[in-house]
């Protein structure tokens, strides 16, 4: 639809479901906490995974989310021939500032949905993480809240740790 000038270069929208969904606009909190977030993970994780920030994944034929920070399996095509699928995907992360309650109730199931083992969402507004993981048909069945002090890691590198203090 781009090429036929339905939408334009720099739109953020995104397939959900089938529908197209205009996602809301980058605030200066939210920009901030991605590009720190992006830093972090691409040093400690340099070799292990590949950090794909804000592009496309494909879930299934009708959803083409754009999650804020996806966690990839290391390829060395860095998925040149195909957007990566919810095999490839061992952590989405979600950043939020006015969405929070879509990415609850709409982004955070589809992810369950599609069998991705783990989601982190950031509220920028209250400073707060949640983890999210054992995805379902249902939605993610384990949904944990970090605190100032907590200490995070991934399902897949349980030793790459990251103090919650440094993530925001």
């Amino acid at each position: 639809m781009h090429e036929a000038g339905v939408f334009q270069e720099g739109d953020r929208i995104e397939l959900i479901n089938g529908e197209i969904t205009t996602m809301s606009p980058i605030g200066r909190k939210h920009a901030t906490c991605v590009a720190r977030l992006n830093a972090i993970f691409t040093n400690r994780l340099f070799g292990k995974a590949i950090i794909w920030p804000q592009n496309s994944i494909r879930l299934h034929e009708n959803s083409e989310p754009q999650p804020d920070i996806a966690i990839l399996k290391f390829r060395d095509d860095f998925y040149e021939e195909g957007l990566p699928t919810a095999d490839d995907i061992l952590l989405i992360i979600e950043v939020a500032d006015s969405s929070i309650d879509y990415d609850r109730e709409v982004k955070a199931p589809l992810y369950a949905v599609a069998g991705i083992p783990e989601m982190w969402l950031f509220d920028v507004n209250k400073k707060a993480i949640e983890g999210y993981s054992q995805p379902s048909a249902n939605g993610y069945k384990l949904i944990r809240r970090y605190d100032e002090n907590d200490t995070l890691s991934i399902l897949a590198f349980p030793d790459v740790t990251f103090n919650w203090n440094e993530l925001f």
